[in-house]
C-alpha cells in the first residue's frame, strides 16, 4: 500500500483533517448531547418574548365564545355593523384550544404552547435532516439559522399549530422517499386538522404535489439503495478479510401508497369543518379578490419582504445559500426535485407575503441542513478541529452568535408576558368607566382587544375587526379615510359615529386624528402611548366631551407639531397644554408620550430642571420610548454637563431607532470634551446614515483639519 503524499489530508504532517470522516459524530457522544441541548436552548430563546400580536386577543375571545356556548361561533358577533351575518372561521380549532390554555395557565399557558410547538417542530426536523443523511454537527447551526427566520410568526397565532403539521408531514413523506416505512396514510388527518386551525391548509397539498413530482421524474432513475434496509450480517467483507463473503439478503420493500388516492381523500376529508366548502374557499377567494383591496394592502403582514427587517435574523443567507447548495448538490449527486421546487414556490411566496416567512423557514430547513452538512463534509478543515469537543464548541458558538443579534432587538424584547402598553388598556379602562357607548369607529389594529374587553356588550363592541370584518364598501371607505377627508366625512356620514378608537402614534399614511382635531365636532378625552379615544361634542357622549374635552392638545401628528410651533412663543397657551398633560397622565399608566411632551413644554419655557424631571420619568415608563433618551441627552448638554449628556445620547442610538441627529450630538458633545478622533467617528456615523446633514459635514471638516488631516 503506498503511503500517503505529504500535505495531503489523511497525512501524518497534513495540517488539515480528513472532511467527511472527522465531521461524523455518534449522537451519544457527550460532545455532541452538549451541541444538540446549546441547540435547543437558542431555538426555544428565540420564541421567548413579549407578546405583541394584535390578533391573539381576538382569538380568545372566539375560543371563550365556543367553550361557553358550547356551539361553533358561525355569526358574526365581534363587530356591531354585521352582527349576526354569517362568518367563516377556518381558525375555530386553534381559537378552541388557546382557550383553556389562557383559563388556566395565563400568559404561562400561552407560552408554553409556543415552547411545546417549537420544540416539537424542530425536533421533527432535525430527525428528518438526520434520516436525509446530515448526521454531523452543521445542521445543529442551520436548523438555528431558520428558527430564527421563524421567530416573527411564532406568536400566539393557528401558524404556529400548522408549523407542527408541515415538520410532520416533510417528516412522513422524506421518510417515504428515502425508502422508509409509508406512513402517507396519516396525511389524510393533518389536512383534516389543517383545515380546522388555518386558511394556509392548502399548502398540505402543495407538498403533497413536490413529492408526487418527484416521485413521478424519478421514476424511470435506477432505484437508490435503501437507507432503512438492514445492514449486512455474517462474515466481514472488508478487504483482506480472509473469511468468505455472503451476498446479503435484500429487505423487501415496503409497501407505498399513491399519493395521488391521498390526496383525494385528505381533500375530501377537508370539507368536514363548520363551514364547509366556504373555509377552504377562503385561500382562493383571498387571492382573486381581497388581496386588491386598499384595506390589505395596508397590512403590514400581507406586503413584500422588508430586507431591513431581517438583517439581524441572517434569512438573506438562508434566501441566498439555499438555492446555491441546491445548485452544488446538482452538480455531485443529481436533481433533488422536491428541494429545488420547494425553494422556488416558498420563496416566492416570501418575497411577496411577510406572513410566508415562518412556513419558508421551516420548509427550508431540513434541506438546507442537509446540503449544509454535506457541502462542509467536503471542505478540509484544520487539523484541532477532528477533536469532537472542538467541532461541537464551533457549533454552539455558531448558534449562539447567529442568535444574539435577533435576540438583542428592542421590541419585541425577551421575556415572557404580554406588552400591554401595547394595547388600548387604558383606553378601554377611560371608555367603561365613564360610560362611553354607541356606535363607535376604530383602527382595526385595535378591535381585537376591543372586543376581546367588552364582548357580548354590542353597544362597544369594534366597527371593525382584526380581520377587518364589514362589507367591501365599509372597507373600501375605511381605506380612503386614513388620508382623505372627504372619504372620512363620507363614513362618518353614514354611521354618525358617537366615538372613536385610534391607535397612538399614528403612521404616516394615517390622517384620521389630524381630520378629527380639525373637526370641532369632535372633541379628544384620552391620549396615551397606545391609543386615542374622541367622543361626539353632541348626542349621547356631549356630557363626556364637556367634562372631559382637552382645552388645546391634539392627537394628530400634524396638527400636534403645529400645536409646539403655536406654544413656542405663547405662555398662555403653554398653561393651557400643561393642564391638559396634567390631566391626560392621571388617566394611563403608559403614559411616556404625555410626560415626553410635557419635557418639550418646560424646555421651551427653559425650566430645564423641570424638563429633565419629565423626561426622566417617561424614560422610566418606558426606556425603550422614541426620543426620550435623546432630549435628557440634549437638556443635559444644555445643563453644562456633557457625560451625563453622553450617556443619555448613547442609550438613544444603541436602541436602533435611527433619529437623525443622535450621532452628529455625540460626535458634539466629544468634541466639547476635546476627543476628537471620537468626535470625528461619530460625524462620519452620521453621514453615514444621512448623507445630508450639513452640520455633521462642516464639523467633519472642522475636526479632520485640526486633527492634521
Amino acid at each position: 500500500m503506498s503511503k500517503p503524499k505529504r500535505g495531503t489530508p489523511g497525512s501524518a504532517r497534513s495540517p488539515h483533517a480528513p472532511a467527511a470522516a472527522a465531521h461524523r459524530l455518534p449522537l451519544s457522544h457527550p460532545a455532541a448531547l452538549t451541541a444538540m441541548l446549546v441547540t435547543a436552548a437558542c431555538v426555544l430563546t428565540s420564541v421567548t418574548y413579549l407578546l405583541i400580536d394584535t390578533d391573539f386577543w381576538q382569538h380568545l375571545l372566539v375560543g371563550k365564545a365556543f367553550w361557553t356556548q358550547h356551539a361553533f361561533p358561525t355569526r358574526q358577533l365581534w363587530t356591531w355593523p354585521t352582527y349576526g351575518a354569517p362568518d367563516v372561521n377556518a381558525s375555530w380549532g386553534f381559537r378552541a384550544l388557546i382557550w383553556p390554555l389562557w383559563s388556566v395557565g395565563g400568559v404561562w399557558g400561552l407560552q408554553a404552547l409556543r415552547w411545546a410547538t417549537t420544540l416539537a417542530v424542530f425536533a421533527l426536523l432535525w430527525w428528518t435532516t438526520r434520516r436525509m443523511g446530515a448526521t454531523g454537527l452543521t445542521p445543529f447551526v442551520a436548523l438555528v439559522l431558520c428558527a430564527l427566520a421563524y421567530r416573527p410568526r411564532a406568536q400566539i397565532r393557528p401558524e404556529i399549530l400548522v408549523a407542527v403539521l408541515i415538520a410532520l408531514e416533510i417528516w412522513i413523506l422524506e421518510t417515504r422517499r428515502l425508502g422508509g416505512p409509508d406512513r402517507s396514510p396519516w396525511i389524510v388527518a393533518i389536512a383534516w386538522a389543517w383545515a380546522n386551525v388555518h386558511i394556509s391548509y392548502h399548502l398540505c397539498f402543495v407538498l403533497m404535489g413536490l413529492y408526487g413530482i418527484d416521485s413521478f421524474l424519478s421514476a424511470k432513475r435506477p432505484k437508490p439503495i435503501r437507507p432503512y434496509a438492514k445492514a449486512p450480517t455474517g462474515p466481514s467483507t472488508e478487504p483482506g478479510s480472509s473469511a468468505p463473503s455472503k451476498a446479503p439478503k435484500s429487505a423487501p420493500a415496503p409497501r407505498h401508497y399513491h399519493l395521488g388516492w391521498i390526496a383525494l381523500a385528505s381533500l375530501a376529508i377537508a370539507f368536514v369543518n363548520p363551514f364547509g366548502w366556504r373555509a377552504l374557499w377562503q385561500p382562493f377567494d383571498y387571492f382573486l379578490f381581497w388581496r386588491l383591496e386598499p384595506i390589505f394592502q395596508l397590512i403590514e403582514e400581507l406586503g413584500p419582504l422588508d430586507w431591513s427587517f431581517n438583517l439581524r435574523n441572517f434569512l438573506p443567507v438562508i434566501v441566498v445559500g439555499w438555492p446555491l447548495l441546491i445548485l452544488w448538490r446538482m452538480r455531485r449527486f443529481g436533481v433533488d426535485w422536491v428541494a429545488l421546487l420547494a425553494c422556488a414556490i416558498f420563496t416566492t411566496l416570501t418575497l411577496t407575503a411577510v406572513r410566508f416567512v415562518g412556513f419558508y423557514g421551516l420548509v427550508a430547513a431540513p434541506f438546507f441542513a442537509r446540503d449544509l452538512d454535506a457541502w462542509v463534509q467536503r471542505r478540509r478543515w484544520p487539523r484541532w478541529t477532528a477533536h469532537p469537543w472542538a467541532r461541537a464548541g464551533l457549533a454552539a458558538a455558531a448558534c449562539v452568535g447567529f442568535s444574539v443579534p435577533e435576540w438583542r432587538r428592542i421590541d419585541p424584547p425577551l421575556g415572557v408576558g404580554i406588552s400591554y402598553a401595547r394595547f388600548p388598556v387604558a383606553a378601554c379602562d377611560f371608555i367603561a368607566a365613564h360610560g362611553i357607548r354607541g356606535r363607535g369607529f376604530n383602527k382595526f389594529e385595535l378591535g381585537g382587544y376591543q372586543t376581546y374587553r367588552f364582548w357580548p356588550d354590542k353597544s362597544r363592541l369594534p366597527f371593525m375587526d382584526v380581520h377587518a370584518a364589514g362589507t367591501p364598501s365599509d372597507r373600501l371607505l375605511y381605506a380612503r379615510a386614513l388620508t382623505s377627508p372627504d372619504a372620512w366625512r363620507r363614513l362618518d356620514a353614514r354611521y354618525r359615529f358617537d366615538y372613536a378608537l385610534l391607535d397612538y402614534p399614528q403612521s404616516l399614511a394615517d390622517r384620521i386624528a389630524d381630520f378629527m382635531d380639525a373637526d370641532t365636532t369632535w372633541a379628544l378625552v384620552f391620549i396615551d402611548d397606545a391609543s386615542r379615544v374622541y367622543v361626539r361634542r353632541s348626542g349621547p357622549m356631549r356630557s363626556v366631551a364637556l367634562r372631559y374635552g382637552v382645552e388645546i392638545l391634539t392627537g394628530g401628528l400634524n396638527r400636534t407639531l403645529q400645536l409646539m410651533q403655536t406654544v413656542h412663543g405663547d405662555s398662555l397657551a403653554r398653561d393651557r397644554l400643561r393642564r391638559d398633560l396634567a390631566r391626560q397622565a392621571s388617566y394611563s399608566t403608559s403614559n411616556a408620550s404625555i410626560y415626553n411632551l410635557s419635557g418639550f413644554v418646560e424646555a421651551m419655557s427653559d425650566n430645564d430642571e423641570l424638563a429633565l424631571e419629565h423626561f426622566q420619568h417617561a424614560a422610566r415608563i418606558n426606556p425603550r420610548f422614541p426620543l426620550v433618551h435623546q432630549n435628557l441627552g440634549l437638556v443635559e448638554l444644555s445643563a453644562g454637563r456633557p457625560n451625563q449628556a453622553l450617556v443619555e445620547l448613547k442609550k438613544e442610538w444603541s436602541l436602533g431607532y435611527s433619529s437623525p441627529g443622535v450621532a452628529f450630538r455625540i460626535g458634539q458633545v466629544y468634541q466639547e470634551l476635546g476627543n476628537l478622533r471620537q468626535a470625528r467617528s461619530w460625524y462620519r456615523r452620521e453621514l453615514k446614515k444621512n448623507p445630508g446633514h450639513a452640520q455633521a459635514l462642516e464639523s467633519l471638516k472642522t475636526v479632520e483639519r485640526r486633527l492634521g488631516q
